[in-house]
């Protein structure tokens, strides 16, 4: 079963919203194991073709390939020219996603909504579906390693701040655990990462920067994580050390 690149076949990992924060730690760590990456960016161009020099600076192979991915268009191209740039495909780690900001479920707007809805849950889904039609083997695929990013929100869900937000990582929860059932006996393992309190600027694009500092003390670590922490996390499920491993949400949150 191929999960992870070989010396004699490395093989393609997309990560999409590869730019910054947890997206970019999580191609940077798969860059230096060997993975060649396809860094996907919705609009920060400048930001992802950084993340791609370091990789190549490290003598890994890296792309930046810009597509939305809550939109399906998109990810059609996402995947198709990740595969004729870099080769075929071993894994995908869902990572894309936007809170909606910080609202209470009687304040929220449903342009917002939808858009919350449109990336973090159909995006995850219509991408996973174009990995598993390139990784099962009922498609003549090799197998290969899915990774979804959930969030601790999904069980704690989010009360005053963001339910919304916490509700479309709940549907990705279930989604792992449907998808891991789905092709479990065709080569494709799927798993989940839900992070907890980490530190990045997903907080300040949210309108609250001092959020992980204001929230540490209710840490049993009594610190936030960081996206490095995220992705070693990550690049284990993609692995072959977790070839038994499928179906599983492991959380990454300091104890919370």
């Amino acid at each position: 079963m191929i999960e992870a690149p070989s010396a004699a076949l490395p093989r393609t990992l997309i990560v999409t919203g590869a730019s910054r924060g947890i997206g970019a730690a999580i191609a940077l760590l798969a860059g230096r194991q060997g993975w060649p990456v396809a860094v996907n960016f919705a609009r920060e161009r400048a930001a992802a073709e950084a993340v791609v020099a370091r990789i190549r600076a490290a003598g890994g192979t890296a792309e930046a390939i810009q597509a939305d991915v809550s939109r399906e268009a998109d990810i059609l191209k996402l995947f198709e020219t990740a595969v004729e740039r870099l080769g075929p495909l071993g894994g995908l780690v869902n990572n894309a996603g936007i809170t909606g900001g910080f609202a209470r479920v009687d304040e929220l707007d449903a342009e917002p909504l939808a858009q919350v809805l449109a990336l973090n849950v159909a995006g995850a889904i219509l991408c996973a579906r174009e990995a598993v039609r390139r990784l099962s083997t009922r498609h003549g695929g090799p197998g290969g390693a899915i990774v979804n990013i959930s969030s601790l929100a999904a069980r704690t869900g989010g009360a005053g701040e963001w339910v919304h937000y916490a509700a479309t990582k709940g549907a990705i929860d279930s989604f792992t655990i449907g998808l891991a059932r789905e092709v479990a006996a065709e080569g494709v393992r799927v798993n989940a990462v839900a992070p907890g309190l980490i530190e990045t600027d997903l907080h300040a694009a949210s309108g609250a920067p001092d959020r992980p500092q204001r929230m540490a003390s209710n840490i049993p670590m009594r610190r936030a994580g960081t996206a490095d922490e995220v992705a070693e996390g990550v690049l284990w499920l993609l692995s072959p050390a977790a070839s038994y491993t499928t179906g599983a949400i492991l959380e990454i949150g300091g104890g919370r």
